[in-house]
């Protein structure tokens, strides 16, 4: 190695305190690479769901152009993810929140012009930078009691898992009230998708069972790779051809066949694409505070939950269950919120499939740097991030769901003060898709329990106050028709 070189490398490693975490530069890399792969599929998905409403003014947003908002996705995730892991040097990556895009195109938008949704998703990732600046959310996580943390951990864990069997089409909804999901179609596992997510799983779990290095790396490109061979010899095809055509053998997102052109120029033109306060006077001062307010609570626990699983895994969290660094990291998470807004494609905030990097070794923010030059490279080769399909990607989310659920055991079991409420937020994250139900109906139940015990006191105020917001969030629907 040369002289010059090996400073290079002693000065990456000194400014991210590598060999401090036991990492290593190779270990990040791979860990930022995986955690791209596994989260990729933003760019591909969040154009689906923001074109898949209107406005007041019945429009699609970007004027339908999926290309448009597809480059901002990409454009606005590697920033903010490059940013995190220079700013708060924490292995965990930042793109369009997937929920809040759905709400902000479906409740939101519907309402007003896409431009007035975007200015509220403005508005709402200020408002959360106001709460980090002030410390009111640095304080809010302090007064989480520690076994709480490890339950919303453990719950992630299996919200992953089930992201990982739902988007592999292992797990599919019946259609019907009761049972609500089951196995493959009619109860059969079917299709070669399925058939190659199984081969993925396998492969990962074997490689790294055997301890070998950049196990899901090597997993998930050899997986790839089977894919596009079985899609070139069995002309699979997509799941959804086109809105009147559903393949439901085909493939979930992307199909793995290698693309004509490797480059493409990315549009930027819907940057910018925002009015802060015409929304005020289109949906009325009430109607608007409810909706700030919704995204407000999803955001803010959202990014606490995924905070604290992450830095769980990695090792990375002192006595308390605090990561370091903890207020630069949800400054940065804060700034995501208000970017995403700005460049007119919903919320960005904190991805749980960053577990997949920390499981593949990431420890630094040289990890979330690596991820963001492939987001932003990605805005100039989508063609080729869109040849790996979620089949190829997921298996990594059914491991980390295994690695993340071994902390189950820090939970004292035999203490229904603390059981019962990590009980409901371990089971709430994945049976309702939603982190920040399961964390709002811990908070509650724990907060309940005290009081009917006798133990107010030992409450901490703050979360006292989190637990009636969270009262407030579960009955938003009807505080609103009351309200407007």
């Amino acid at each position: 190695m040369s002289t010059e070189l090996a400073s290079g490398t002693s000065g990456i490693d000194r400014f991210f305190h590598i060999s401090e975490r036991g990492s290593s530069v190779g270990r990040e890399i791979r860990g930022g690479v995986v955690t791209f792969l596994t989260m990729a599929y933003i760019i591909v998905l969040n154009p689906i769901i923001l074109l898949g409403g209107i406005d007041v003014d019945g429009k699609q947003l970007a004027g339908g152009d999926g290309a448009q908002i597809a480059a901002a996705t990409a454009l606005v995730a590697g920033v903010i993810t490059i940013l995190m892991g220079v700013v708060a040097n924490f292995p965990i990556a930042l793109a369009t929140g997937l929920g809040l895009n759905a709400f902000v195109t479906y409740s939101v938008a519907s309402q007003m012009t896409w431009a007035d949704a975007m200015g509220l998703v403005v508005i709402e990732g200020l408002i959360i930078l106001v709460l980090v600046l002030t410390g009111f959310r640095k304080a809010v996580f302090n007064a989480v009691p520690a076994q709480l943390k490890v339950a919303i951990a453990v719950g992630i864990g299996l919200f992953l898992t089930l992201i990982g069997l739902v988007d592999a089409g292992f797990v599919r909804s019946t259609g019907i009230a009761a049972p609500p999901v089951q196995i493959g179609i009619d109860n059969k596992l079917q299709g070669w998708p399925v058939l190659v997510f199984c081969i993925g799983l396998a492969l990962m779990v074997a490689l790294y069972a055997r301890r070998i290095p950049g196990a899901i790396l090597i997993a998930i490109l050899v997986t790839t790779v089977i894919a596009i061979i079985v899609e070139s010899v069995a002309d699979v095809g997509a799941t959804f051809v086109d809105p009147d055509t559903v393949n439901p053998v085909g493939w979930n997102l992307n199909v793995p066949a290698w693309p004509d052109d490797v480059f493409a120029k990315p549009d930027l033109g819907l940057l910018g694409e925002f009015n802060l306060f015409g929304s005020w006077g289109e949906a009325g001062v009430v109607a608007v505070c409810l909706l700030i307010f919704t995204l407000l609570i999803s955001d803010f626990f959202d990014t606490v939950g995924t905070m604290t699983a992450i830095g769980e895994e990695a090792g990375l969290l002192d006595e308390e269950g605090v990561p370091p660094n903890m207020q630069r990291i949800l400054v940065v998470d804060s700034l995501a919120a208000a970017a995403g807004g700005a460049a007119g494609i919903s919320s960005n905030t904190s991805y749980i499939e960053s577990a997949s990097g920390v499981a593949e070794g990431a420890r630094t923010g040289l990890a979330s740097v690596v991820t963001g030059l492939l987001f932003l490279i990605a805005m100039f080769i989508a063609p080729v991030v869109e040849v790996i399909p979620s089949e190829a990607a997921v298996p990594a989310l059914v491991l980390v769901g295994f690695l993340m659920m071994q902390q189950v055991k820090g939970i004292a079991w035999d203490d229904i003060e603390i059981a019962l409420p990590a009980f409901l937020t371990i089971v709430l994250m994945p049976f309702t898709y939603s982190i920040s139900v399961g964390i709002g109906a811990g908070f509650i139940a724990y907060v309940f329990l005290k009081l009917v015990r006798g133990k107010a006191a030992e409450v901490h105020p703050l979360l006292a106050v989190v637990a009636l917001l969270f009262v407030v969030y579960f009955a938003i629907d009807p505080i609103t028709g009351w309200l407007t």
